[in-house]
């Protein structure tokens, strides 16, 4: 599980194609090294370390995430947003992220607030339905408030520090992103789809239901 707070911005070292696609990343170290097999989200996908020392990680990307994710498109030099999975009894910020995206989006709009500015976001209407305003939302892996909605859009406010520390603040218009919806909007729906069915009788989001599934 991750918290959308990113940690580091790395840079693509390497691409390789072979029986499948390969990953290197670079990046400054983190005062506590990373170990083969641990998780961290690269913009927001949750990818396996299968190699590493201190200063780089070797991952390998399913053909299930090239067709969801950005990952495919990536250059070498390409910057990426880093967020080591969150272990029990860390400090939790952001929102529940899982490192699975729901989708790419494609940024219609980059519109300046002063020393802030917001991002609308074109998306699936899936990932649209999924949303709420005020509510959260992963783009690149980054949690950030939904400040706009709309069917087949959402907006986001960044603000400058997010601008600076995450690979947000170089975004253009026509970039595509990767977006994960709040899983609790997520369980929302398909409990609401499930209303009507003998089997689940009274349905709706319930107690029973965020403990169950380890949010409470």
């Amino acid at each position: 599980m991750f918290t959308g707070l990113i940690q580091k911005i790395g840079r693509v070292k390497r691409v390789s194609r072979g029986k499948g696609l390969v990953l290197e990343f670079a990046f400054d170290p983190w005062p506590e090294p990373l170990v083969k097999g641990e998780s961290v989200a690269v913009n927001g996908v949750c990818l396996t370390v299968v190699d590493c020392d201190r200063t780089r990680f070797t991952a390998d990307v399913l053909g299930e995430t090239e067709s969801r994710t950005g990952l495919a498109e990536l250059l070498p030099g390409a910057r990426v947003n880093l967020e080591r999975a969150m272990r029990a009894g860390d400090r939790f910020g952001g929102h529940v992220v899982q490192g699975h995206v729901d989708g790419r989006g494609t940024v219609a709009a980059r519109i300046s607030k002063g020393r802030d500015f917001a991002l609308k976001i074109s998306c699936p209407r899936a990932i649209a339905a999924a949303s709420v305003l005020k509510g959260s939302i992963a783009v690149n892996g980054v949690s950030l408030t939904v400040s706009g909605l709309g069917d087949d859009w959402l907006q986001v406010d960044v603000i400058p520090t997010t601008a600076a520390e995450t690979n947000l603040g170089s975004i253009r218009v026509g970039d595509k992103v990767n977006l994960e919806s709040d899983v609790l909007g997520k369980y929302a729906i398909r409990s609401g789809e499930a209303d009507g069915q003998p089997e689940h009788e009274g349905g709706g989001l319930t107690m029973e239901m965020l403990e169950e599934n380890g949010f409470l």
